[in-house]
Protein backbone atom coordinates (compact mmCIF):
# COMPACT_ATOMS: atom_id res chain seq x y z
CA UNK A 1 0.00 0.00 0.00
CA UNK A 2 1.08 3.58 -0.51
CA UNK A 3 2.54 5.61 2.32
CA UNK A 4 -0.08 8.22 1.40
CA UNK A 5 -2.74 5.85 2.69
CA UNK A 6 -3.15 6.67 6.39
CA UNK A 7 -4.61 3.22 7.06
CA UNK A 8 -1.84 1.21 5.42
CA UNK A 9 0.32 -1.00 7.63
CA UNK A 10 4.06 -1.54 7.61
CA UNK A 11 5.04 -4.70 5.74
CA UNK A 12 7.41 -5.73 8.50
CA UNK A 13 4.99 -4.99 11.34
CA UNK A 14 3.52 -8.18 12.83
CA UNK A 15 -0.19 -8.59 12.23
CA UNK A 16 -0.64 -12.09 13.65
CA UNK A 17 0.65 -13.89 16.70
CA UNK A 18 2.59 -16.81 15.26
CA UNK A 19 4.70 -17.76 18.29
CA UNK A 20 4.05 -21.47 18.82
CA UNK A 21 5.23 -21.09 22.41
CA UNK A 22 2.21 -19.01 23.47
CA UNK A 23 -0.21 -20.53 25.99
CA UNK A 24 -3.19 -22.11 24.30
CA UNK A 25 -6.85 -21.92 25.22
CA UNK A 26 -8.58 -18.97 26.88
CA UNK A 27 -5.39 -17.61 28.48
CA UNK A 28 -3.56 -17.66 25.17
CA UNK A 29 -6.40 -15.89 23.37
CA UNK A 30 -6.61 -13.23 26.11
CA UNK A 31 -2.89 -12.54 25.95
CA UNK A 32 -3.03 -12.34 22.15
CA UNK A 33 -5.81 -9.75 22.38
CA UNK A 34 -3.89 -7.65 24.91
CA UNK A 35 -0.71 -7.87 22.82
CA UNK A 36 -2.68 -6.75 19.78
CA UNK A 37 -4.17 -3.72 21.52
CA UNK A 38 -1.13 -2.44 23.40
CA UNK A 39 2.11 -2.55 21.44
CA UNK A 40 5.55 -1.54 22.64
CA UNK A 41 7.80 0.97 20.88
CA UNK A 42 9.66 -1.94 19.26
CA UNK A 43 6.51 -2.88 17.34
CA UNK A 44 5.63 0.65 16.19
CA UNK A 45 7.19 2.39 13.22
CA UNK A 46 6.22 6.03 13.58
CA UNK A 47 8.27 7.37 10.68
CA UNK A 48 7.19 5.11 7.78
CA UNK A 49 4.19 3.17 6.49
CA UNK A 50 0.64 4.10 7.36
CA UNK A 51 -0.39 6.80 9.81
CA UNK A 52 -3.64 5.61 11.37
CA UNK A 53 -2.59 2.36 13.01
CA UNK A 54 0.71 3.59 14.51
CA UNK A 55 -1.14 6.64 15.85
CA UNK A 56 -3.91 4.41 17.21
CA UNK A 57 -1.53 2.01 18.95
CA UNK A 58 0.48 4.95 20.31
CA UNK A 59 -2.58 6.85 21.54
CA UNK A 60 -4.69 4.01 22.94
CA UNK A 61 -2.45 3.42 25.99
CA UNK A 62 -2.35 7.20 26.53
CA UNK A 63 -6.15 7.25 26.62
CA UNK A 64 -6.15 4.47 29.20
CA UNK A 65 -3.40 6.23 31.19
CA UNK A 66 -5.33 9.50 31.13
CA UNK A 67 -8.53 7.75 32.16
CA UNK A 68 -6.64 6.27 35.10
CA UNK A 69 -5.03 9.62 35.88
CA UNK A 70 -8.41 11.32 35.83
CA UNK A 71 -9.60 8.62 38.22
CA UNK A 72 -7.53 10.37 40.89
CA UNK A 73 -9.66 13.48 40.52
CA UNK A 74 -12.89 11.57 39.99
CA UNK A 75 -12.29 9.53 43.15
CA UNK A 76 -11.65 12.69 45.15
CA UNK A 77 -14.74 14.40 43.71
CA UNK A 78 -16.96 11.37 44.32
CA UNK A 79 -15.90 10.63 47.90
CA UNK A 80 -15.74 14.29 48.93
CA UNK A 81 -19.20 14.78 47.40
CA UNK A 82 -20.43 12.08 49.78
CA UNK A 83 -18.53 13.74 52.63
CA UNK A 84 -20.18 17.18 52.37
CA UNK A 85 -21.30 19.86 49.90
CA UNK A 86 -18.68 22.21 51.37
CA UNK A 87 -15.99 19.66 50.56
CA UNK A 88 -17.31 19.34 46.99
CA UNK A 89 -17.21 23.11 46.58
CA UNK A 90 -13.72 23.21 48.11
CA UNK A 91 -12.38 20.69 45.62
CA UNK A 92 -13.86 22.85 42.84
CA UNK A 93 -11.60 25.66 44.07
CA UNK A 94 -8.59 23.40 44.70
CA UNK A 95 -8.40 21.52 41.41
CA UNK A 96 -7.72 24.59 39.23
CA UNK A 97 -4.91 25.59 41.60
CA UNK A 98 -3.43 22.08 41.38
CA UNK A 99 -3.57 22.47 37.63
CA UNK A 100 -1.77 25.81 37.89
CA UNK A 101 1.09 24.38 39.95
CA UNK A 102 1.47 21.48 37.55
CA UNK A 103 1.31 23.80 34.54
CA UNK A 104 4.22 25.88 35.85
CA UNK A 105 6.48 22.84 35.53
CA UNK A 106 4.79 21.27 32.52
CA UNK A 107 7.16 22.91 30.07
CA UNK A 108 10.14 20.87 31.20
CA UNK A 109 8.26 17.62 30.57
CA UNK A 110 7.14 18.83 27.14
CA UNK A 111 10.68 19.92 26.25
CA UNK A 112 12.05 16.55 27.33
CA UNK A 113 9.40 14.67 25.35
CA UNK A 114 10.01 16.72 22.18
CA UNK A 115 13.79 16.32 22.40
CA UNK A 116 13.59 12.59 23.09
CA UNK A 117 11.17 12.17 20.15
CA UNK A 118 13.39 14.07 17.73
CA UNK A 119 16.57 12.26 18.85
CA UNK A 120 14.73 8.94 18.57
CA UNK A 121 13.48 9.76 15.08
CA UNK A 122 17.07 10.59 14.08
CA UNK A 123 18.32 7.29 15.53
CA UNK A 124 20.45 9.01 18.19
CA UNK A 125 19.95 6.91 21.34
CA UNK A 126 22.71 8.63 23.32
CA UNK A 127 21.25 12.05 22.62
CA UNK A 128 17.82 10.83 23.72
CA UNK A 129 19.25 9.38 26.95
CA UNK A 130 21.06 12.62 27.78
CA UNK A 131 17.95 14.71 27.10
CA UNK A 132 15.90 12.42 29.36
CA UNK A 133 18.46 12.55 32.17
CA UNK A 134 18.70 16.33 32.11
CA UNK A 135 14.91 16.66 32.04
CA UNK A 136 14.62 14.50 35.17
CA UNK A 137 17.24 16.54 37.02
CA UNK A 138 15.74 19.91 36.20
CA UNK A 139 12.14 18.81 36.79
CA UNK A 140 12.74 17.38 40.26
CA UNK A 141 14.77 20.43 41.31
CA UNK A 142 12.19 22.90 40.05
CA UNK A 143 9.22 21.05 41.53
CA UNK A 144 10.84 20.97 44.98
CA UNK A 145 11.34 24.74 44.93
CA UNK A 146 7.85 25.34 43.56
CA UNK A 147 6.31 23.09 46.20
CA UNK A 148 7.87 24.99 49.09
CA UNK A 149 6.73 28.32 47.67
CA UNK A 150 3.26 26.94 46.98
CA UNK A 151 2.84 25.73 50.56
CA UNK A 152 3.10 29.28 51.87
CA UNK A 153 0.97 31.06 49.25
CA UNK A 154 -1.91 28.71 48.35
CA UNK A 155 -4.11 29.99 51.17
CA UNK A 156 -3.76 33.61 50.04
CA UNK A 157 -4.40 32.68 46.41
CA UNK A 158 -7.54 30.72 47.27
CA UNK A 159 -8.82 33.61 49.40
CA UNK A 160 -8.84 35.83 46.30
CA UNK A 161 -11.49 33.60 44.69
CA UNK A 162 -14.11 34.56 47.26
CA UNK A 163 -14.80 31.13 48.73
CA UNK A 164 -16.90 30.94 51.87
CA UNK A 165 -14.81 30.60 55.09
CA UNK A 166 -15.39 26.86 55.62
CA UNK A 167 -14.81 26.09 51.94
CA UNK A 168 -11.61 28.17 52.00
CA UNK A 169 -10.32 26.30 55.06
CA UNK A 170 -10.89 22.91 53.47
CA UNK A 171 -9.37 23.88 50.12
CA UNK A 172 -6.29 25.38 51.80
CA UNK A 173 -5.57 22.24 53.82
CA UNK A 174 -5.85 20.13 50.67
CA UNK A 175 -3.53 22.38 48.67
CA UNK A 176 -0.85 22.55 51.37
CA UNK A 177 -0.40 18.79 51.22
CA UNK A 178 -0.42 18.78 47.42
CA UNK A 179 2.22 21.53 47.33
CA UNK A 180 4.67 19.64 49.52
CA UNK A 181 4.17 16.54 47.37
CA UNK A 182 4.81 18.23 44.02
CA UNK A 183 8.13 16.41 43.34
CA UNK A 184 6.30 13.11 43.69
CA UNK A 185 3.65 14.26 41.23
CA UNK A 186 6.06 15.83 38.75
CA UNK A 187 8.32 12.77 38.82
CA UNK A 188 5.63 10.59 37.33
CA UNK A 189 4.50 13.20 34.80
CA UNK A 190 8.02 13.52 33.41
CA UNK A 191 8.43 9.72 33.32
CA UNK A 192 5.27 9.48 31.18
CA UNK A 193 6.47 12.29 28.89
CA UNK A 194 9.93 10.81 28.32
CA UNK A 195 8.63 7.31 27.63
CA UNK A 196 6.07 8.77 25.23
CA UNK A 197 8.79 10.68 23.36
CA UNK A 198 10.59 7.37 22.82
CA UNK A 199 7.36 5.80 21.55
CA UNK A 200 6.55 3.68 24.63
CA UNK A 201 3.10 4.54 25.96
CA UNK A 202 2.35 1.05 27.27
CA UNK A 203 4.68 0.96 30.27
CA UNK A 204 3.33 4.19 31.86
CA UNK A 205 -0.19 2.81 31.44
CA UNK A 206 0.55 -0.26 33.56
CA UNK A 207 2.39 1.79 36.20
CA UNK A 208 -0.59 4.15 36.42
CA UNK A 209 -3.00 1.24 36.83
CA UNK A 210 -1.21 0.00 39.94
CA UNK A 211 -1.10 3.39 41.61
CA UNK A 212 -4.69 4.35 40.78
CA UNK A 213 -5.88 1.11 42.35
CA UNK A 214 -3.98 2.08 45.50
CA UNK A 215 -5.49 5.58 45.51
CA UNK A 216 -9.06 4.34 45.06
CA UNK A 217 -8.62 2.02 48.02
CA UNK A 218 -7.04 4.45 50.49
CA UNK A 219 -8.99 7.57 49.47
CA UNK A 220 -12.23 6.79 51.39
CA UNK A 221 -10.25 5.21 54.24
CA UNK A 222 -8.45 8.49 54.97
CA UNK A 223 -11.40 10.78 54.15
CA UNK A 224 -13.95 9.03 56.38
CA UNK A 225 -11.59 7.41 58.90
CA UNK A 226 -12.53 3.81 58.20
CA UNK A 227 -11.03 1.18 60.47
CA UNK A 228 -8.06 2.38 62.51
CA UNK A 229 -7.40 5.36 60.22
CA UNK A 230 -8.24 8.86 61.49
CA UNK A 231 -10.95 10.88 59.72
CA UNK A 232 -8.94 13.45 57.73
CA UNK A 233 -11.54 14.72 55.25
CA UNK A 234 -10.00 16.70 52.40
CA UNK A 235 -6.51 16.40 53.85
CA UNK A 236 -6.92 12.62 53.67
CA UNK A 237 -7.79 12.85 49.98
CA UNK A 238 -4.64 14.88 49.36
CA UNK A 239 -2.46 12.41 51.28
CA UNK A 240 -3.94 9.48 49.32
CA UNK A 241 -3.21 11.21 46.03
CA UNK A 242 0.36 12.18 46.91
CA UNK A 243 1.14 8.73 48.31
CA UNK A 244 -0.09 7.05 45.14
CA UNK A 245 1.81 9.48 42.92
CA UNK A 246 4.92 8.86 44.95
CA UNK A 247 4.73 5.14 44.30
CA UNK A 248 4.28 5.81 40.57
CA UNK A 249 7.33 8.09 40.55
CA UNK A 250 9.49 5.49 42.32
CA UNK A 251 8.49 2.79 39.84
CA UNK A 252 8.99 5.13 36.88
CA UNK A 253 12.48 6.20 37.94
CA UNK A 254 13.41 2.57 38.46
CA UNK A 255 12.32 1.76 34.90
CA UNK A 256 14.28 4.69 33.46
CA UNK A 257 17.43 3.70 35.39
CA UNK A 258 17.48 -0.06 35.16
CA UNK A 259 15.30 -1.30 32.29
CA UNK A 260 15.74 -1.28 28.52
CA UNK A 261 12.21 0.00 27.81
CA UNK A 262 11.66 3.36 26.19
CA UNK A 263 14.52 5.69 27.00
CA UNK A 264 17.21 5.30 29.68
CA UNK A 265 18.75 7.77 32.10
CA UNK A 266 22.08 7.74 33.96
CA UNK A 267 22.67 9.27 37.37
CA UNK A 268 25.77 11.18 36.25
CA UNK A 269 23.76 12.93 33.51
CA UNK A 270 20.90 13.85 35.86
CA UNK A 271 23.11 16.58 37.38
CA UNK A 272 21.84 19.78 35.70
CA UNK A 273 23.99 21.09 32.85
CA UNK A 274 23.37 24.86 32.63
CA UNK A 275 24.01 24.93 28.89
CA UNK A 276 21.49 22.15 28.28
CA UNK A 277 19.14 23.80 30.73
CA UNK A 278 18.95 26.76 28.36
CA UNK A 279 17.79 24.42 25.59
CA UNK A 280 15.10 22.98 27.87
CA UNK A 281 14.02 26.49 28.82
CA UNK A 282 13.92 27.61 25.19
CA UNK A 283 11.49 24.84 24.31
CA UNK A 284 9.79 24.45 27.67
CA UNK A 285 8.95 28.01 28.72
CA UNK A 286 6.36 28.50 25.96
CA UNK A 287 4.84 25.14 26.89
CA UNK A 288 4.68 26.28 30.51
CA UNK A 289 3.10 29.51 29.33
CA UNK A 290 0.50 27.47 27.48
CA UNK A 291 -0.25 25.30 30.50
CA UNK A 292 -0.13 28.23 32.88
CA UNK A 293 -2.39 30.25 30.61
CA UNK A 294 -4.93 27.44 30.70
CA UNK A 295 -4.64 27.16 34.46
CA UNK A 296 -4.88 30.90 35.05
CA UNK A 297 -7.96 31.12 32.85
CA UNK A 298 -9.58 28.34 34.87
CA UNK A 299 -8.65 30.07 38.11
CA UNK A 300 -9.83 33.42 36.76
CA UNK A 301 -13.11 31.75 35.85
CA UNK A 302 -13.48 30.95 39.54
CA UNK A 303 -13.51 34.68 40.25
CA UNK A 304 -16.64 34.85 38.12
CA UNK A 305 -18.17 31.60 39.40
CA UNK A 306 -17.31 32.46 43.01
CA UNK A 307 -19.78 35.33 42.89
CA UNK A 308 -22.61 32.82 42.68
CA UNK A 309 -23.85 30.37 45.32
CA UNK A 310 -22.03 27.28 46.61
CA UNK A 311 -24.41 25.12 44.57
CA UNK A 312 -23.33 26.87 41.36
CA UNK A 313 -19.66 26.44 42.28
CA UNK A 314 -20.28 22.73 42.91
CA UNK A 315 -22.09 22.43 39.55
CA UNK A 316 -19.15 24.08 37.84
CA UNK A 317 -16.80 21.59 39.49
CA UNK A 318 -18.87 18.62 38.31
CA UNK A 319 -19.14 20.00 34.79
CA UNK A 320 -15.40 20.51 34.44
CA UNK A 321 -14.77 16.99 35.79
CA UNK A 322 -17.12 15.61 33.13
CA UNK A 323 -15.27 17.58 30.44
CA UNK A 324 -11.94 16.27 31.71
CA UNK A 325 -13.13 12.72 31.02
CA UNK A 326 -14.75 13.46 27.65
CA UNK A 327 -11.65 15.26 26.37
CA UNK A 328 -9.31 12.38 27.25
CA UNK A 329 -9.29 10.99 23.68
CA UNK A 330 -8.35 14.41 22.28
CA UNK A 331 -5.59 14.88 24.84
CA UNK A 332 -4.25 11.38 24.20
CA UNK A 333 -4.27 11.74 20.42
CA UNK A 334 -2.62 15.17 20.78
CA UNK A 335 0.18 13.53 22.77
CA UNK A 336 0.44 10.81 20.13
CA UNK A 337 0.58 13.44 17.39
CA UNK A 338 3.24 15.30 19.38
CA UNK A 339 5.42 12.17 19.45
CA UNK A 340 4.83 11.19 15.82
CA UNK A 341 5.48 14.74 14.68
CA UNK A 342 8.69 14.96 16.70
CA UNK A 343 10.04 11.64 15.46
CA UNK A 344 9.21 12.48 11.83
CA UNK A 345 10.83 15.90 12.10
CA UNK A 346 13.93 14.20 13.53
CA UNK A 347 13.84 11.80 10.57
CA UNK A 348 13.49 14.71 8.09
CA UNK A 349 9.95 13.69 7.06
CA UNK A 350 8.10 16.98 7.38
CA UNK A 351 5.34 16.08 4.91
CA UNK A 352 4.48 12.92 6.83
CA UNK A 353 4.36 14.93 10.05
CA UNK A 354 1.84 17.36 8.54
CA UNK A 355 -0.33 14.56 7.13
CA UNK A 356 -0.41 12.97 10.57
CA UNK A 357 -1.84 16.19 12.01
CA UNK A 358 -4.54 16.54 9.33
CA UNK A 359 -5.69 12.95 9.70
CA UNK A 360 -5.80 13.09 13.51
CA UNK A 361 -7.68 16.41 13.58
CA UNK A 362 -10.42 15.04 11.32
CA UNK A 363 -10.82 11.87 13.36
CA UNK A 364 -10.99 13.72 16.68
CA UNK A 365 -13.57 16.19 15.37
CA UNK A 366 -15.99 13.38 14.56
CA UNK A 367 -15.22 11.33 17.68
CA UNK A 368 -15.75 14.21 20.10
CA UNK A 369 -18.81 15.47 18.26
CA UNK A 370 -20.33 12.01 18.70
CA UNK A 371 -19.43 11.92 22.39
CA UNK A 372 -20.94 15.38 22.78
CA UNK A 373 -24.26 14.17 21.41
CA UNK A 374 -24.28 11.27 23.86
CA UNK A 375 -23.42 13.40 26.89
CA UNK A 376 -26.05 15.96 25.85
CA UNK A 377 -28.71 13.27 26.27
CA UNK A 378 -27.29 11.83 29.50
CA UNK A 379 -26.41 15.06 31.33
CA UNK A 380 -28.61 14.53 34.43
CA UNK A 381 -27.63 10.91 35.14
CA UNK A 382 -23.97 11.79 34.76
CA UNK A 383 -24.23 14.72 37.19
CA UNK A 384 -26.15 12.55 39.67
CA UNK A 385 -23.13 10.26 39.98
CA UNK A 386 -21.35 12.98 41.96
CA UNK A 387 -24.08 14.33 44.24
CA UNK A 388 -27.68 13.88 45.32
CA UNK A 389 -28.29 17.64 45.58
CA UNK A 390 -31.11 18.29 43.08
CA UNK A 391 -30.11 21.92 42.47
CA UNK A 392 -26.50 20.98 41.74
CA UNK A 393 -27.59 18.17 39.41
CA UNK A 394 -29.89 20.46 37.45
CA UNK A 395 -27.31 23.22 37.01
CA UNK A 396 -24.52 20.76 36.17
CA UNK A 397 -26.69 19.24 33.46
CA UNK A 398 -27.44 22.67 32.01
CA UNK A 399 -23.71 23.51 31.98
CA UNK A 400 -22.87 20.27 30.16
CA UNK A 401 -25.62 20.77 27.56
CA UNK A 402 -24.46 24.29 26.74
CA UNK A 403 -21.02 22.94 25.81
CA UNK A 404 -21.53 19.36 24.59
CA UNK A 405 -22.26 20.03 20.93
CA UNK A 406 -19.00 22.01 20.52
CA UNK A 407 -16.72 19.21 21.78
CA UNK A 408 -15.51 18.63 18.21
CA UNK A 409 -13.78 22.01 18.28
CA UNK A 410 -11.68 20.85 21.22
CA UNK A 411 -10.66 17.80 19.17
CA UNK A 412 -9.29 19.96 16.37
CA UNK A 413 -7.53 22.48 18.63
CA UNK A 414 -5.92 19.91 20.93
CA UNK A 415 -4.66 17.78 18.05
CA UNK A 416 -3.07 20.62 16.10
CA UNK A 417 -1.44 22.22 19.16
CA UNK A 418 0.07 18.77 19.85
CA UNK A 419 1.60 18.91 16.39
CA UNK A 420 3.04 22.38 17.00
CA UNK A 421 4.66 21.14 20.22
CA UNK A 422 6.11 18.09 18.48
CA UNK A 423 7.76 20.20 15.83
CA UNK A 424 9.24 22.45 18.52
CA UNK A 425 6.94 25.43 17.92
CA UNK A 426 5.77 25.51 21.52
CA UNK A 427 5.22 29.27 21.39
CA UNK A 428 2.60 28.82 18.66
CA UNK A 429 0.76 26.25 20.77
CA UNK A 430 0.89 28.68 23.69
CA UNK A 431 -0.43 31.56 21.59
CA UNK A 432 -3.41 29.51 20.37
CA UNK A 433 -4.27 28.46 23.92
CA UNK A 434 -4.01 31.97 25.34
CA UNK A 435 -6.03 33.50 22.52
CA UNK A 436 -8.78 30.94 22.97
CA UNK A 437 -9.03 31.12 26.74
CA UNK A 438 -7.82 34.53 27.85
CA UNK A 439 -8.93 36.60 24.87
CA UNK A 440 -12.22 34.83 24.13
CA UNK A 441 -13.60 32.60 26.91
CA UNK A 442 -12.90 34.84 29.89
CA UNK A 443 -14.17 38.12 28.37
CA UNK A 444 -17.33 36.43 27.10
CA UNK A 445 -17.96 34.88 30.52
CA UNK A 446 -17.31 38.17 32.31
CA UNK A 447 -19.66 40.16 30.10
CA UNK A 448 -22.39 37.52 29.90
CA UNK A 449 -22.44 36.62 33.62
CA UNK A 450 -24.08 39.92 34.56
CA UNK A 451 -27.23 39.89 32.43
CA UNK A 452 -27.56 36.11 32.00
CA UNK A 453 -26.12 34.65 35.21
CA UNK A 454 -24.54 31.14 35.13
CA UNK A 455 -25.87 30.34 31.62
CA UNK A 456 -23.80 33.24 30.31
CA UNK A 457 -20.69 31.63 31.78
CA UNK A 458 -21.61 28.23 30.35
CA UNK A 459 -22.06 29.76 26.89
CA UNK A 460 -18.51 31.16 26.98
CA UNK A 461 -17.15 27.61 26.90
CA UNK A 462 -19.06 26.82 23.71
CA UNK A 463 -17.95 30.04 22.01
CA UNK A 464 -14.26 29.48 22.85
CA UNK A 465 -14.33 25.84 21.70
CA UNK A 466 -15.47 26.84 18.23
CA UNK A 467 -13.11 29.83 18.03
CA UNK A 468 -10.14 27.76 19.19
CA UNK A 469 -10.66 25.22 16.42
CA UNK A 470 -10.80 27.94 13.78
CA UNK A 471 -7.66 29.67 15.09
CA UNK A 472 -5.64 26.44 15.33
CA UNK A 473 -6.62 25.24 11.84
CA UNK A 474 -5.87 28.62 10.24
CA UNK A 475 -2.44 28.76 11.91
CA UNK A 476 -1.67 25.21 10.82
CA UNK A 477 -2.58 25.94 7.19
CA UNK A 478 -0.50 29.14 7.07
CA UNK A 479 2.52 27.95 9.05
CA UNK A 480 5.74 26.26 7.96
CA UNK A 481 7.57 23.36 9.62
CA UNK A 482 10.68 23.39 7.45
CA UNK A 483 14.03 23.28 9.30
CA UNK A 484 12.39 22.94 12.73
CA UNK A 485 14.74 20.30 14.22
CA UNK A 486 15.31 21.58 17.77
CA UNK A 487 17.82 19.01 18.98
CA UNK A 488 20.70 20.45 20.98
CA UNK A 489 23.94 20.85 19.07
CA UNK A 490 27.44 21.85 20.12
CA UNK A 491 26.67 21.82 23.84
CA UNK A 492 29.44 20.55 26.08
CA UNK A 493 28.59 17.18 27.58
CA UNK A 494 25.90 16.32 25.01
CA UNK A 495 26.72 13.15 23.01
CA UNK A 496 27.41 13.91 19.36
CA UNK A 497 25.06 12.53 16.71
CA UNK A 498 27.17 10.30 14.51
Amino acid sequence: MSEDDPWSADEDQPTEHEDSGEPTGALGRLRARVDGLFRSEDELNLTSGGIAWPLFFLSLPIIVTNVLQTAYNIADTFWLGQYSTNALAAISFAFPLVFLLIALGLGLSVAGSVLVAQYTGAGDEEGAAYAASQTIGYTLSFSAILGVIGYFVVGDILAVFGAEPRTLELATGYMEVISLGLPLMFGFFVFVALMRGAGDTVTPMFVMFVTVALNVVIDPVLIFGWGPAPQLGMTGAAIATIGSRGLATAIGLGILLWSDRGVSITLRDVVPNPAYGRKLVEIGVPASIEGTGRALSINAMLLIIGAFSTNIVAAYGIGTRVFSVIFLPAIAVARGVETMTGQNIGADKTDRARRTNVFAAKVMFFVLTGLGMVIFLLAEPVAAVFTDNATVISESARFVRYVALTFGGIGIMRTLTGGFRGVGQTMVAAAISILTLAAIRLPVAWVAAGPYGPPGVWASFAVSNVAGAIIAYAWFRLGSWEDEDVRAEEIEGVPADD
